[in-house]
């Protein structure tokens, strides 16, 4: 094929004249392709194969955008500086974040750590932002008249561990009261992971659950002979509703009232998170009366629960008094499901697969799911290493004489991991370090009990760290604002934050420490949170169960007192 002419030979810039039709034919383009006799051909082989690949190329248009690069290969590849023995190896850069490093930094961070001498009285200053926007007041209306004639018995199944119970039982107490329906004392289920045969009455004083709601629901602790003679006295035979979770108030009186009224008992299982965060002011009115007033721990629990707060009291005596309580979520259950992966190698791998078989048979290795340890990491959903928050809080500007109650289950390999925590913090107690076998002996098989004790330990605590999230910190959060003005006093980190600190080698002390008070004060900051729509009313009571109390009410109560 011909090219167009672009500088004529004779020296004039008219241009070429069109190409006729005869040599537009691919008939004699084949032609002209051909060598001629006298033409100057390729001398080598390689050549010769190189200049007939290169013609037949050549007879596509369009194919001189790529003659530069094939050029440029051919002679890369004739001079043998370019090898096809070798595949080339593709190096993926990991997220930051995605690997757990937190050893690797304690060991670079400790020299400087332990020679800062900066904090000043951390723990009585936390909060110097506490009350900015006013303080509140617990303000629940208890009313005082009867109530009217009973529509009927609601028989619930609370499922889950203490907290999650505990949602339940004030749920239940919401719906009961909205339906003018007599609720029974729930029943508690027995969970493979929680392994706890606890009744209602051996966590929570039923007597004065009962007395504080007689005004507003009636409670009983069985269901009258007469009516459960109809169903052979056994409740599987009665009607139970399967209801979705996060029902409205509404689908109550829409559907469960009409069957109520009909069959005078209903019960409903599973009833967790069975009723929306959205309801009206008369439905979170009953929510709070039973979380905040009517819910209280049995007198055992309640008596080694305060008894542990005297003693971490006495603990940080060089503190005023005042101590930091951390909810660790490093137990072996807790560590296999998140699927994360820390420096453990094959013996922590076949501990968690073991672990997850265990406790959710076949869950996890479904054909098709994949797990990636490292996006779970680099999303914050992985607990923290007894280590990583011994880290945070020193950077926070919590010395080693700080006194910490460290609220947790059996941790996961705990004498290795707990190791460098008790290392930054000396004076660290757990319920198990502060009470003898003896004392703890009546809750010790019982894991409800035993995350009761650590519930009153931390509500009183000057300082509340939470490292996992779950029903534990979502109930202690809201009891902590009805109890201190309406801010939690609580810390809560951003895990996401902490994973690409803690994964970067090159951070400095002074650069740790500068970032970790900034989440600190962060947490000061929201300190005060209103509720929102579809908030909790078990972590944010305001302002369905408390009021904002003003300069005029202050001085009235001052008067007073």
């Amino acid at each position: 094929m011909h090219a167009k002419v672009r500088i004529p030979s004779s020296g004039h810039s008219s241009p070429s004249p069109p190409q006729s039709p005869l040599s537009r034919s691919p008939r004699l383009r084949r032609k002209q392709g051909r060598f001629t006799p006298g033409q100057p051909g390729p001398k080598t082989a390689a050549q010769r194969i190189a200049w007939l690949i290169l013609s037949l190329l050549l007879r596509r248009q369009g194919i001189f955008l790529f003659a530069p690069l094939l050029y440029i290969s051919g002679m890369l590849f004739y001079m043998g500086t370019v090898s096809f023995d070798v595949v080339p190896i593709i190096n993926h850069r990991r997220a930051p974040g995605s690997v757990y490093r937190s050893p690797q930094l304690y060991a670079k961070l400790k020299p400087e750590m332990d020679s800062d001498n900066s904090s000043a009285d951390a723990i009585s200053s936390i909060w110097k932002h506490s009350y900015k926007v006013g303080e509140w007041r617990p303000c629940i209306n208890v009313s005082s008249g009867g109530l009217p004639e009973s529509n009927g018995y609601i028989y619930i199944e609370a499922n889950g561990g203490l907290n999650q119970q505990r949602g339940s039982i004030c749920n239940a107490v919401a719906v009961a009261g909205y339906l003018n329906a007599t609720l029974v004392i729930p029943h508690f289920h027995f969970h493979s992971i929680w392994r706890d045969a606890s009744k209602f009455g051996e966590i929570f004083d039923e007597d004065y659950f009962i007395k504080t709601l007689e005004n507003d629901v009636r409670v009983v602790d069985k269901v009258p002979g007469y009516i459960m003679e109809r169903f052979d006295y056994n409740m599987t035979n009665v009607y139970n509703f399967r209801i979705k979770a996060w029902s409205s108030i509404q689908f109550y009186r829409d559907t469960v009232l009409p069957k109520l009224l009909e069959e005078k008992i209903i019960r409903i299982s599973p009833f967790a998170n069975r009723l929306s965060f959205d309801a009206p002011s008369a439905v979170q009115r009953l929510r709070c009366l039973a979380n905040y007033q009517a819910l209280r721990f049995s007198n055992p629990i309640l008596t080694m629960g305060e008894a542990l707060v005297a003693r971490m009291k006495e603990h940080s005596v060089n503190n005023g008094g005042k101590y930091i309580s951390v909810h660790l979520r490093f137990e072996e259950d807790m560590v296999a499901f998140s699927c994360c992966v820390y420096d453990g190698g094959e013996s922590e791998k076949r501990d968690m697969d073991a672990a997850r078989e265990r406790g959710w048979k076949g869950k996890f290795t479904k054909p098709g799911r994949v797990i990636s340890p490292g996006a779970i990491r680099v999303n914050g959903k992985c607990p923290l290493t007894p280590l990583e928050v011994g880290l945070m809080l020193r950077g926070m500007g919590f010395d080693k004489n700080t006194a910490i109650f460290l609220a947790s289950g059996k941790i996961y390999d705990s004498e290795r991991y707990m190791a460098p925590l008790l290392e930054m913090f000396p004076l660290l107690q757990t319920k198990e370090m502060l009470a003898s076998e003896e004392e703890l002996a009546p809750f010790q098989n019982y894991s409800s009990r035993m995350a009761a004790i650590d519930y009153t330990v931390c509500l009183h605590s000057e300082v509340f760290v939470t490292t996992q999230g779950g029903n534990f910190p979502h109930f202690l959060l809201g009891h902590r604002r009805f109890l201190y003005g309406g801010h939690s006093r609580t810390v809560k980190p951003d895990k996401r934050k902490l994973a690409v600190i803690f994964d970067n080698p090159n951070i400095g002390w002074r650069s740790f420490k500068r970032q970790m008070l900034s989440m600190r004060a962060h947490s000061d900051s929201k300190g005060i949170e209103l509720k929102r729509p579809n908030d909790s009313p078990y972590s944010f009571p305001c302002p369905d169960c408390m009021c904002r109390q003003n300069r005029t009410e202050d001085s009235k109560l001052s008067s007073v007192t």
